[in-house]
């Protein structure tokens, strides 16, 4: 602090300003981000390394550097035919899925967001009961259903049950982002005599694109990822989605565990890359969707 002398001059005050104290939230909040980090990589990085190893070395040192770099395990996965078949095999049965639950989750989103009806809070709540149950609780059922459609061993005999079990998450998310629009665009729209397909084509669609790709992207994962449709209702190889495929190095009495988890390596790239690249799309669509409107 600046203070008169008596000669009339100005004197400088050097004594040493207070501290203030170091907050230590922001060091506690990189060292949670740092410890989740390293639990979601450790496993990506012993599963890509893994592949590059030969057994022995795997089951010596399975989260070191390997020892010997063998590339051969992921080149001979890659110029075979049958992983090629098995990739396309799960991007038909994902895509399906995809298509099928954005149609039937919109349309029913948009109904219990904007019309009222008898009955419609029950149906709603009927809906969502279904993400109580996963599939494994009912496979029993489904395998009879589709036995008895003659749907067996066919892409739609797993891509019906995967839009079934999907499509609680997905209406709950898109009805409480429809909900959210402007209640003015609806009036607005319905005053000039727009109905409410051409709304719901025109406005409610091209507004809600992050949502819609958030349900997306998680229908697609989840088809892509999921183990036990697959295993229980598709019977040939030619049909096989690329988790299946896994059964190719399993013999009897031993497994082949690095060209396992080479495999693996190779057929998570796209699901890691789509998180990657739509990750902007994710975050602003779960905001949007999750909170009540």
């Amino acid at each position: 602090m600046n203070e008169l002398s008596l000669t009339g001059r100005r004197t400088i005050d050097t004594s040493t300003p207070s501290t203030r104290p170091v907050s230590i939230a922001p060091i506690l909040r990189l060292g949670v981000l740092i410890i989740v980090a390293a639990i979601v990589l450790v496993p990506l990085l012993a599963t890509a390394f893994g592949g590059l190893r030969d057994l022995g070395d795997l089951r010596a040192n399975a989260f070191g550097l390997p020892r010997t770099w063998i590339w051969s395990n992921y080149w001979d996965i890659l110029v075979s035919a049958r992983y090629w078949r098995l990739l396309g095999n799960s991007l038909v049965i994902a895509s399906l899925t995809v298509a099928l639950t954005l149609t039937l989750a919109s349309l029913a989103a948009f109904a219990f967001a904007h019309l009222r009806f008898f009955g419609d809070r029950f149906l709603a709540s009927y809906l969502m009961i279904g993400m109580m149950f996963p599939a494994a609780t009912a496979i029993l059922p489904i395998f009879i259903k589709v036995r008895n459609l003659g749907l067996l061993d066919t892409p739609w005999g797993v891509v019906l049950p995967q839009v079934a079990f999907g499509l609680g998450m997905a209406i709950l998310l898109l009805r409480n982002a429809f909900k959210q629009l402007p209640s003015e665009l609806l009036d607005a729209a319905l005053v000039d005599g727009c109905g409410y397909v051409r709304y719901f084509l025109l406005v409610t669609l091209p507004l809600s694109l992050p949502i819609l790709s958030t349900v997306a992207i998680i229908a697609f994962v989840g088809s892509w990822n999921n183990y036990l449709l697959p295993l229980i209702l598709l019977n040939s190889d030619g049909n096989f989605p690329w988790p299946l495929g896994l059964m190719a190095y399993q013999g009897e009495y031993s497994t082949a565990w690095q060209l396992v988890l080479a495999f693996i390596t190779l057929t998570i790239l796209p699901a890691i890359l789509m998180f990657l690249l739509a990750q902007k799309y994710i975050i602003s669509g779960l905001t949007a969707g999750a909170v009540k409107g």
